[in-house]
């Protein structure tokens, strides 16, 4: 038998690039509704980071999950998720779910000032 193994309309048909995608999306949607200001805010999913000069404290075994750019000049505050570094750390969707949950909270807790728990009061409970 030759072809797709199930219609694209079928959940799984989508790439593992959309499905990171869609796990992002509602995380950003659980926690605008407790933050409607993150309205403002840009969510953006890379690859991988961009390992820069600035970036010499990386080492060998630290990579971000995640990264915050503030706003300014008129540019709204970004927060980054990185697939690569993530899917590398995870199994299952439901672990990829609750580590890009916890990336996503401790990025807007950074863009808003405030502490993860005080974002997502459930937050410690996804920590090991």
């Amino acid at each position: 038998m030759r072809g797709p193994v199930a219609p694209p309309q079928v959940p799984l048909s989508a790439s593992r690039a959309e499905v990171f995608a869609d796990l992002v999306q509602d995380s950003v949607e659980r926690l605008e509704r407790r933050w409607p200001q993150l309205a403002e805010v840009d969510f953006l999913i890379l690859e991988v980071p961009r390992l820069t000069a600035e970036d010499e404290a990386w080492g060998a075994d630290t990579v971000p999950l995640g990264g915050m750019i503030p706003a300014r000049d008129g540019t709204p505050a970004r927060v980054v998720v990185y697939r690569r570094p993530v899917e590398i750390r995870t199994k299952g969707r439901d672990e990829r779910a609750a580590l890009i949950h916890d990336v996503v909270v401790e990025q807007v807790a950074e863009v808003l000032g405030i502490t993860p728990e005080t974002v997502d009061p459930r937050y410690e409970d996804g920590e090991e």
